[in-house]
């Protein structure tokens, strides 16, 4: 009660301010000292669906969660924001002369944005407190009759989580033979931000490979005539002179191959090796081979595939339009984009995990890099098991919250899920969930109040 009548307050604080001065200054733009606003929208700050978000507040936004703005071309704009959950906020849109609104805090709090909507297509307003827009708070603005300025025709390019073979299971060994195509090609990296990928079969990572220690392996390497790069194959699974990449060195329009026997099990990563090596892996030349021990592994519910590398663009972070890659960036490891299966939706909207209460999760989990090293956690889950550095027969860890992988790594982690909800893979090194580095994982199902109980409040913002 004391939440809503702090919130009727903070109404009428701002209807007040609008009947008794229609005309307000506008420190965003430094072209007029003041303005009357044609359009106005109020957003409420509130947690819903274990998400910080915006709630539209009265008209055709109201109830709506990070609600979409539509504005005439040349209106001047006013965003009222309202705090309804106490933590602290702002609303920013940075593309109309940095307009930012104060950051305020406390239930009832209210700050103003505004601006004048002087160029046409579809932007975003967001939180610009540290970790806020990662986590929820984002919504789009479109001015006139939007040219989908935050959207891309480039393909996607990113590997479902979801998309590799089954388990081996108790066999013997047999020869297996995998044709990896090397694609280039632009790919969608963001809303609105696409990049040239390098890649294995189209995708990054490249495919999930799955096989059974003892098994003989024949990989063909195919180089299209319409790449640009000589490219070629390391696999850390592979006893020989560079994993593969000393007989694949494949020119435009050429095939190579070599054969290899899986002579230890485990978890290994893939790469192409062709000097110079980080500039192929960061593009998205890399993936998984899975060798399987005699016998199979144990069986599990659900299994998934991601892995996290980075790219080092030339425009910063956010720039919108076809980025272009930085050499020296790459050679100060001083990346602007991390991402999960190769992009910054990849885990979050293009591809979405799911498990239901009760069930086991195994994940597969590899850094192409090239450089970073990733500290690997699902925020609200602990590892029952990890088999460090992909070493499947040696026992696991039990009980683990956050496991290092090294570039060039992998580690197979499980745990059951026992309550539904949404779980958030990260990279505990936290602030790279600024630079896109983020999956979700969603659990359905019956909640147990024994594991968890949240004193029968739901996470609305009320």
């Amino acid at each position: 009660m004391k939440t809503r009548i702090a919130i009727y307050f903070s109404y009428l604080l701002l209807a007040a301010a609008l009947l008794l001065t229609p005309t307000m200054s506008l420190a965003a733009d430094s072209s007029s000292a003041q303005y009357t606003p044609d359009i106005t929208f109020t957003l409420r700050t509130a947690v819903a669906d274990g998400r910080l978000v915006y709630i539209g507040q009265g008209g055709a936004i109201d109830g709506e969660i990070n609600p979409t703005l539509r504005v005439p071309q040349g209106a001047m704009v006013q965003i009222n924001m309202i705090n309804g959950d106490g933590a602290l906020h702002d609303v920013v849109a940075p593309d109309f002369n940095d307009a930012r609104s104060d950051r305020v805090s406390g239930q009832g709090s209210s700050s103003v944005l505004a601006f004048r909507a002087n160029q046409e297509g579809e932007f975003a307003y967001w939180c610009s407190v540290p970790g806020h827009r990662a986590a929820g708070m984002e919504g789009m603005l479109v001015v006139g009759e939007g040219q989908e300025a935050l959207t891309s025709n480039a393909e996607d390019m990113t590997l479902s989580p979801m998309d590799l073979p089954d388990p081996i299971g108790d066999r013997g060994p047999r020869h297996h033979e995998y044709t990896l195509e090397t694609i280039e090609k632009v790919g969608q990296l963001d809303d609105g931000t696409s990049y040239k990928f390098w890649t294995f079969d189209g995708t990054v990572p490249g495919p999930f490979l799955r096989v059974r220690e003892g098994d003989t392996v024949t990989v063909n390497l195919e180089n299209p005539q319409s790449s640009t790069m000589i490219h070629s194959v390391d696999f850390h699974a592979v006893t020989g002179p560079g994993g593969g990449a000393a007989v694949t060195q494949a020119s435009p329009g050429t095939t190579e191959s070599f054969t290899f026997k899986a002579l230890q099990p485990g978890l290994y990563v893939y790469h192409c090796a062709t000097p110079m090596v980080a500039h192929h892996i960061t593009n998205g030349m890399y993936g998984l081979i899975l060798v399987e021990p005699e016998g199979g592994l144990a069986e599990v519910d659900r299994e998934f595939y991601v892995m996290q590398g980075e790219l080092y663009t030339a425009e910063e972070f956010g720039t919108t339009g076809e980025l272009s890659f930085s050499i020296d960036k790459l050679l100060d490891e001083d990346f602007e984009y991390m991402v999960f299966n190769g992009s910054v939706n990849a885990l979050k909207t293009t591809h979405q995990m799911t498990a239901q209460v009760g069930e086991t999760v195994r994940i597969f989990f590899g850094v192409g890099g090239p450089n970073a090293t990733s500290s690997f956690h699902v925020i609200g889950e602990i590892f029952d098991r990890v088999y460090d550095e992909g070493a499947l027969t040696d026992p696991p860890l039990h009980n683990i919250q956050t496991t290092s992988v090294a570039p060039g790594g992998a580690s197979m982690v499980e745990f059951e899920v026992d309550y539904p909800g949404r779980y958030i893979l990260v990279d505990h090194a936290l602030s790279r969930m600024e630079r896109g580095l983020a999956g979700f994982l969603t659990v359905e199902g019956e909640a147990d109040e024994e594991v968890f109980d949240a004193h029968g409040k739901e996470l609305s913002g009320h």
